[in-house]
């Protein structure tokens, strides 16, 4: 992580790679396989479900109670199980999120209040660096000093005269084991040069997320300190902030727009989805999403079959989803469904 953004991973298809373990679905978690069991359902069902067990391997029992708990899968009195379109359980988890933005951005009003409180004043764990300069060179300090992990929220170009490359002090962090996490905001990704700062930065060992809009620019160390940057015109300040309820408060802001985020990737598709979503991307989603198999969605589309697999892991690998359904999870998130 640097003074200025930096910051992108990939995906493949459900009938050939398992999704990654824990493949989270609002506070649920899929086990692996889930994708390839639903897969397997959608082809036979209805089904006993004795009888589909024992044509599957034994670790499926457990992908096939995720996918009945987040009512993917119905199984009747009877024991017969029924495949449902899964758009209902992407909703909620949509539903989930946007109610977690909201109280993300309520936290950052009240950590904006916070701020005019104490500004000018200090308090025993909050400390007020003035101007940009000191901050950048607090920035280094901190990453310099840390010993296991960087977290970063990055929004704005609040320090614009910084280099916009991976600085040396993350670099050396990296290659001694610094774990590194940033949440970009999707604005900073038009900007050409801050892109291909991010790009490096991934490349270097980042791992980084995009999600379109954050509410405050901040790095936390380990679980020791915060700096929440603040812009004044054409200077900036920044807000240091020691162990405290306060600390726990930013650290619990961070992780809840690194769920929400879209992994970033090192390349130029995976970084600028912008065109999308066309009205035949949108089409292919809604049949993916309705369980259809790659054959009935070509004959609804009128392509081939290897057509709608192109399609499909271009789209994996657009919205950073490793299987089809954390495909169609991200697109519920960027509301192309």
């Amino acid at each position: 992580m640097r003074t200025e953004p930096a910051g992108m991973p990939s995906a493949p298809d459900v009938g050939s790679l398992p999704p990654p373990p824990d493949a989270a679905v609002g506070s649920l978690l899929l086990p692996p396989g889930a994708a390839d069991v639903y897969q397997g359902l959608v082809r036979v069902a209805p089904v006993a479900q004795r009888e589909f067990l024992s044509t599957v391997p034994p670790q499926a029992a457990r992908a096939l109670d995720g996918l009945l708990s987040i009512g993917a899968v119905h199984r009747d009195a009877a024991g017969v199980l029924h495949v449902r379109p899964p758009r209902s359980a992407l909703e909620s988890w949509a539903a989930q999120r946007e109610m977690e933005a909201a109280r993300a951005r309520a936290a950052a009003e009240t950590l904006s209040g916070l701020y005019t409180a104490i500004h000018g004043t200090g308090a025993a764990f909050v400390e007020v660096i003035e101007g940009k300069h000191a901050v950048r060179e607090l920035f280094r300090q901190l990453q310099a000093g840390a010993r296991t992990e960087v977290r970063g929220l990055e929004r704005g170009p609040y320090l614009r005269d910084t280099a916009r490359v991976p600085e040396e002090v993350q670099y050396d962090a990296l290659r001694r084991g610094l774990r590194y996490r940033c949440v970009y905001e999707g604005e900073l990704l038009h900007d050409e040069a801050m892109l291909a700062a991010v790009r490096d930065a991934v490349v270097a060992g980042e791992q980084a997320r995009v999600f379109p809009e954050l509410p405050l620019k901040m790095m936390l160390t380990d679980a020791d300190s915060g700096l929440v940057v603040l812009p004044r015109g054409d200077d900036a300040d920044a807000m240091l902030v020691h162990r405290s309820r306060l600390l726990d408060g930013l650290s619990e802001l961070f992780e809840v727009f690194w769920r929400l985020g879209a992994p970033i990737h090192a390349t130029t598709d995976a970084a600028q989805p912008d065109a999308e979503p066309t009205a035949a991307t949108q089409r292919l989603l809604a049949l993916l999403t309705a369980g259809l198999t790659d054959e009935a969605i070509a004959r609804d589309l009128g392509v081939s079959n290897r057509t709608v697999h192109r399609r499909v892991s271009r789209l994996q690998e657009l919205l950073g989803a490793r299987s089809r359904f954390q495909l169609g999870v991200q697109a519920s998130r960027r509301g192309w469904l």
